[in-house]
C-alpha cells in the first residue's frame, strides 16, 4: 500500500532522514516509534506530501506519488495538535470539510456519535479543552472513510472513556482491511492495537518487524518492555 524506497531529506545539516526503506500493507496497524528527533514526523510529512525527499521516492498503491496529490483522498491524518479556526462551530468545522471534499460516497460518522459530539456541534473550536479537540481531529480522520489512517499520538489528551472508543474504532477498520500509521510515546496504549512495529532514531531505521517476531526474539509480551529489551541489546 505504502513503501518508501532508500527515502533521504535533509535539512541544512540535518540529516532527519537516512535511506529509509519500510513497506506498509493493508490490514496493518503499524506504530511508528523512537525517540524525539528520530524522523517519525519527517517520514509522515514524506507520506503526506508535505515534505519532498531529496533522494528515493515513496510509493501509494504502487503508484510514485511526486506531483500526484490525489492519492491524499485516500488517507485520514489526525494530526498530534489540530489546530482549527477559532470562531467556528464544530458544526460549521464539520459542514465545511464535508463542502471541500464534496463527496457523494456513505460518511462514517461513528465517532461522532461516540464521542457526543452531535451534543457538541453548537460549540466554537476555541472554547473547546484539548480532549474534545482530539475527539474532533479523530472524527475528521474516519469521516471520509478513507483507505489508509495516519494518527499522530492519537489517545493523547483523551480521558479512559474516549480513547477505549477510538481504539476499537481503529481495531475494526484494520480488520476491514485498512492500513493504520500510528506514532505515540504511550505504548502501554497500544498492546491490543498493533501487527507491526517501525523504530527509528537519529534519521535510520533501526528495524521493522512484526509484533510475534518481536516477542519472540524479546520473550516479552508487552510491547514497552519488548522494545527496550532490543534497544539494551542494540546499545
Amino acid at each position: 500500500m505504502i513503501i518508501a524506497n532508500n527515502v533521504t531529506k535533509q535539512y541544512g545539516k540535518l540529516k532527519a532522514l537516512d535511506n529509509v526503506s519500510v513497506t506498509c500493507n493493508k490490514g496493518e496497524c503499524v506504530i511508528l516509534i523512537g525517540p524525539n528527533g528520530s524522523g517519525k514526523t519527517t517520514l509522515i510529512k514524506c507520506i503526506l506530501g508535505m515534505a519532498i525527499p531529496d533522494s528515493g521516492f515513496i510509493t501509494f498503491d504502487k503508484k510514485n506519488i511526486n506531483k500526484d496529490w490525489a492519492y491524499r483522498a485516500a488517507i485520514g491524518y489526525m494530526p498530534q495538535i489540530g489546530k482549527y479556526p477559532e470562531n467556528m462551530t464544530i458544526g460549521q468545522l464539520l459542514g465545511m470539510m464535508k463542502d471541500i471534499r464534496n463527496t457523494q460516497q456513505v460518511l462514517d460518522e461513528d465517532l461522532i456519535v461516540g464521542f457526543k459530539l452531535n451534543s457538541l456541534l453548537h460549540k466554537r473550536m476555541g472554547t473547546l479543552s484539548g480532549g474534545t479537540t482530539q475527539k474532533v481531529s479523530a472524527a475528521l480522520a474516519f469521516l471520509f472513510n478513507p483507505a489508509v489512517l495516519i494518527l499522530d499520538e492519537p489517545t493523547a489528551g483523551l480521558d479512559p472513556i474516549a480513547s477505549e472508543i477510538l481504539k476499537e474504532k481503529i481495531i475494526a477498520e484494520k480488520d476491514n482491511g485498512k492500513l493504520i500509521l500510528v506514532t505515540s510515546h504511550v505504548l502501554s496504549d497500544l498492546d491490543d492495537l498493533v501487527t507491526e512495529v517501525i523504530y527509528m532514531q537519529e534519521g535510520k531505521l533501526c528495524f521493522h518487524q512484526s509484533i510475534e517476531i518481536l516477542r519472540q526474539n524479546t520473550g516479552e509480551e508487552k510491547l514497552a518492555k519488548a522494545i527496550a529489551t532490543i534497544m539494551l541489546k542494540n546499545a
